[in-house]
């Protein structure tokens, strides 16, 4: 198994852009942006989601939302605003809205298949 990046174009509300290099991680819900990269974006709270672990003790962390550039497509996401210490990291709702899917064996992002059901 491999690392897998992605990079991407964040706009906050206040229209300030930042690019970030994503892990591209399927084992995460939600997508995380660092600390120092949300407080210059003038992300705000929305809420606060329970997240559990790998060896499943729960996390607190809050969720925003912003716009996000990423591999020739644009939209609005779900993001965990990291704390201090964070890396970034691309997950699988992200992933989902921009209609991608982790290839583990070739390590690339490929077109997920689309259901109407």
């Amino acid at each position: 198994m491999g690392i897998t990046y992605a990079d991407g174009e964040l706009t906050g509300p206040t229209g300030k852009q930042a690019h970030v290099r994503f892990l591209v991680d399927s084992g995460a819900t939600y997508t995380l942006v660092p600390h120092d990269v949300w407080k210059a974006l003038d992300l705000v709270p929305k809420r606060t989601v329970t997240f559990s672990l790998a060896d499943g003790t729960p996390l607190q962390r809050v969720v925003s939302e912003c716009h996000l550039k990423l591999l020739g497509g644009d939209a609005y996401t779900p993001v965990i605003l990291g704390e201090p210490g964070d890396e970034a990291s691309l997950g699988v709702v992200t992933l989902e809205i921009f209609g991608f899917v982790l290839d583990p064996f070739k390590r690339t992002l490929e077109p997920m298949r689309m259901l109407l059901a």
